[in-house]
């Protein structure tokens, strides 16, 4: 999950271009590379002109759905159809976020694109064209939460994977914060708002119709789409299972260290916060809102007492009929096998950015900096147990394994359970415990490693990963078990020992490090110290 510091400061979720405003245009990027030949994509909109790399057809920047300027809180509408081909060379814009920090792990994958509220706009890589291939279709969800990012990253690059296990990829631009999901038809009785708490997932909705009417000519298996998602990107692979337009659209999920969304905002909160967005904006109608200037919201938004970093899904009794893994896992996606998992330290990125004194706590300093995620769960047994089960730890790594577990693990565990249980299709865990050895190796298994490896993109991510022979091993692992299980819905190779299923019984679990394990219960210890906290995240 790339880009914004202060997003990953705010709620522990961090994301991670030129297009042109005419309706028939597929991107507005720079000037043509020389290539060896030039690929052309008759999609159900229009023609559209790519690239070649190492034998893989990329078409950056292609125009699914239209702007979205001027139909601000609505559902995307269809493009105007064109009939010249354009150039798909570039990405395309960024949607409306706001400014953030630079984070160093991630400089290898930056690739901030201009922003504008005609952003709905998608990246395709492919062997083949038209020619009758029933490839895997896996396509990506950014991180960012529900606030920042975009499918531009350099990480998310598709070449190498799409290349390795003859796959098509598809990265998209969908709509963020109150673009895409602040609910104003709590304010409005225009029927045209009803929506609105959920017109980003819509976005991705119509992105994955997209895929589905063009699959046969990106050379993919309308029958067999993965969707997958880091942070922010993994809640929306969530989100997705129980959203009711989205099924039929994909055929397995995996989402990585962002089982947040086992519950979204109900209407009471969600109206709340448009209310008080509202309020800020000093506008008198939710029109009035609408119609203002992209930077004026944005500016309204950072004003209202949330800082406009407060955005989820809405059950709104249309699209989101419930909570899509609360209390249990939704009917909806019963036959969907889930790939699950998170990283052994994840929050030693965010909270060690937040503030790296978290890297040299004191034992006395522990139990007020544990409070946030405790949800006021008395300290002293769970430190207590921690340093029991964690001799060899200090008083920051017992920070970092609480508040990791309370942020993620627990989560995922939970989404693991749920899913399990309601029977239907099988559901795999994994953990990944290789260490970066980046800044002296303080990072760990730090929050967002595991792209460069599901994307092969070692090369692409130096400032993550390092280099050397060690990050390649954890590329071929784990790149190779996502592409099995976009294939078949397993991620058996044989590179890794035999993986069984996820239940609550033995809670089977591999860890990805040089050598691959599998592991019953990995996280017994925190996960029993730590069951009396309440469902969701700490601060």
């Amino acid at each position: 999950m790339i880009g914004n510091v202060r997003h990953l400061v705010l709620i522990g979720s961090l994301a991670l271009g030129l297009a042109a405003c005419a309706a028939p245009t597929a991107n507005g990027g720079g000037p043509r590379p020389a290539v060896d030949s030039t690929p052309l994509l008759s999609t159900s909109y229009g023609p559209v002109r790519g690239q070649r790399e190492d034998g893989v057809a990329i078409f950056k920047g292609v125009r699914y759905a239209a702007s979205t300027e001027g139909y601000r809180f609505q559902p995307a509408r269809a493009p105007q159809p064109w009939s010249a081909p354009v150039d798909a060379l570039d990405y395309g814009n960024d949607c409306p976020q706001a400014d953030g920090g630079d984070v160093p792990l991630f400089t290898s994958w930056a690739n901030d694109r201009p922003r504008s509220e005609d952003c709905l706009f998608l990246n395709v890589w492919t062997r083949g064209l038209g020619d009758g291939g029933k490839r895997p279709i896996m396509v990506w969800l950014h991180g960012g939460g529900y606030l920042a990012g975009s499918g531009s990253s350099h990480g998310y690059d598709g070449v190498r994977l799409a290349n390795r296990g003859d796959v098509v990829v598809v990265t998209i631009n969908h709509r963020l914060n109150g673009f895409g999901h602040l609910y104003v038809a709590g304010l409005s009785g225009d029927a045209k708002y009803a929506d609105s708490g959920n017109v980003g997932m819509l976005d991705i909705v119509r992105a994955l119709e997209w895929v589905r009417d063009n699959a046969a000519a990106i050379g993919g298996d309308a029958g067999n789409v993965t969707i997958f998602g880091e942070s922010g990107g993994a809640a929306k692979v969530s989100t997705l299972m129980g959203l009711t337009p989205a099924k039929g659209l994909f055929h397995r999920a995996i989402a990585q260290s962002g089982s947040m969304s086992l519950a979204g905002f109900e209407p009471p909160l969600a109206t709340g916060i448009a209310k008080d967005i509202l309020a800020a904006s000093g506008q008198p109608t939710v029109e009035a809102l609408a119609a203002m200037p992209m930077e004026d919201f944005i500016a309204a938004m950072r004003k209202s007492r949330t800082r406009g970093g407060l955005f989820q899904p809405v059950v709104d009794g249309r699209s989101l009929p419930r909570h899509a893994f609360t209390p249990d896992a939704s009917p909806l996606s019963r036959n969907i096998p889930l790939l699950v998992g998170t990283n052994r330290t994840e929050m030693r990125l965010q909270a060690g950015l937040a503030d790296p004194h978290n890297f040299d706590l004191s034992w006395e300093e522990l139990p007020a900096r544990l409070k946030p995620f405790l949800g006021g769960v008395d300290a002293a047994p769970i430190i207590a147990g921690m340093r029991q089960a964690f001799p060899a730890s200090d008083a920051s790594d017992i920070f970092f394994h609480v508040a990791t577990h309370r942020n993620y693990r627990k989560t995922a565990i939970t989404q693991a359970e749920r899913k399990s249980q309601a029977g239907g299709a099988p559901v795999w865990m994994y953990r990944l415990d290789w260490a970066t050895p980046v800044d002296g190796g303080k990072w760990q298994s730090p929050h967002a490693l595991d792209i460069a490896f599901v994307f092969d993109n070692v090369a692409k991510s130096l400032s993550m990963t390092g280099s050397g022979p060690e990050q390649q091993k954890l590329a071929d692992l784990m790149s190779d078990a996502w592409i099995a299980f976009a294939r078949t819905g397993n991620p058996q190779t044989r590179a890794l020992p035999q993986w069984p299923t996820y239940d609550p019984a033995r809670r089977a679990t591999m860890i990805f490090d040089v050598t691959p394990r599998i592991v019953d219960d990995p996280d017994g210890a925190e996960r029993e110290l730590l069951a009396t906290l309440p469902e969701g995240r700490g601060r």
